[in-house]
């Protein structure tokens, strides 16, 4: 594991979009797959200055690892369409690099994934009961590949928050586990923020268990973590 700890978001942003670009920039099929929510919404911006409209980067492919499918309405799910929002249509990527995973696909996104060369680059974002994608505590297991979760428990009441109507919200969630994750070439970790500072001190120093879904990313041969100041207080 490589940790580096730099000043604030701005920085976080800066380093991993370095990171991320290396990958980009190889000359061959890249598949990433990106993540959403605030921690990303700075290395995006970086990022789609330096690639919109540019040919050579109609090599790179974005597969989003987990999905909040909606229940009634017949559109895309929450994940890709915020990734569309966030990143992919502000750099003008085409739909045919573009791979949604959602209700129809799951079940053969791994299998998919290998004929294409497996991901090269996932980015991680870490939630502060620990989770990554949709594998949170009490529902993830390490051994756990492209999957449905039953959306119950108290799995349910989070989500009640997440949808405008609670007649959207979904049977179950779909992600990409652990051991999908883990199947990765590389991984980017980045954490933000003095509200993280606990679970990144659990997730990259405690033990490694479920409990703690993100403690398992670090026995990933190359991941990479970029932590601020802030997430990094307790270090």
């Amino acid at each position: 594991m490589k940790l580096i700890v730099v000043k604030d978001f701005e920085e976080m942003s800066r380093v991993s979009s370095e990171i991320v670009l290396g990958v980009m920039h190889r000359n061959e099929r890249v598949n990433i797959a990106p993540t959403t929510g605030t921690t990303p919404v700075g290395l995006y911006k970086i990022i789609v200055e330096r690639i919109k409209n540019k040919s050579y980067f109609n090599h790179v492919h974005y597969y989003n690892f987990d999905e909040t499918p909606f229940r009634v309405s017949k559109k895309e799910g929450r994940i890709i369409t915020n990734l569309r929002q966030m990143f992919l249509t502000p750099a003008n990527i085409q739909e045919k690099n573009i791979h949604p995973l959602d209700q129809s696909n799951f079940m053969t996104r791994d299998q998919e994934l290998a004929e294409f060369g497996g991901l090269d680059l996932v980015i991680l974002g870490l939630g502060e009961d620990g989770h990554f994608c949709c594998n949170f505590p009490g529902y993830a297991k390490f051994s756990q590949k492209t999957v449905e979760i039953p959306l119950q428990g108290k799995l349910y009441e989070l989500y009640k928050g997440v949808f405008a109507e609670e007649k959207e919200i979904p049977e179950a969630l779909i992600t990409m586990g652990p051991s999908a994750i883990l199947a990765s070439k590389k991984l980017l970790l980045m954490v933000s923020g003095k509200a993280k500072a606990e679970i990144c001190k659990q997730a990259l120093f405690g033990e490694i268990k479920e409990d703690v879904p993100g403690s398992i990313l670090r026995t990933h041969p190359d991941i990479t973590i970029v932590v601020d100041e802030d997430a990094a207080s307790l270090f």
